[in-house]
């Protein structure tokens, strides 16, 4: 698959993971969706490093670890939001982490993550 290709494949599997986070939150599935988001915004960094790099993104989950190898001009506090959303990766997935995920994901904790990594999104989507 080339380069273009790639790129258009991260972004659109980034945006149907979207629209299932945004269901999943009408449907108060909370930790789901935010698992989901997670994806959304591993997706999209993994567009911008095949735009910037010329090659195929690596296979990792690690959203501040694709940050820091693009040119993204990013801020501390940033790197430590995505280490955050990172946990939604690990926390869903597990069954040892599941239930305090489970637990955790609120009404008001998924509205406040989900929104952000919606601007987090957006502000990416503007480099590619």
């Amino acid at each position: 698959m080339g380069l273009e290709n790639q790129i258009n494949y991260w972004l659109e599997s980034a945006k149907h993971d979207l629209e299932t986070a945004d269901a999943l939150f009408q449907s108060q599935k909370y930790d789901w969706c935010l698992y989901l988001a997670h994806l959304v915004l591993e997706k999209t960094l993994k567009a911008l490093y095949v735009k910037q790099m010329q090659v195929s993104a690596p296979k990792t989950h690690q959203l501040h670890t694709l940050a820091l190898e693009l040119d993204l001009n990013i801020s501390e506090i940033k790197l430590d939001f995505l280490r955050k959303v990172n946990e939604f990766n690990i926390e869903a997935r597990y069954p040892d982490y599941k239930l305090n995920f489970y637990k955790l994901c609120t009404l008001s904790f998924c509205v406040k993550y989900l929104n952000e990594i919606k601007e987090f999104h957006q502000w990416l989507l503007k480099m590619i």
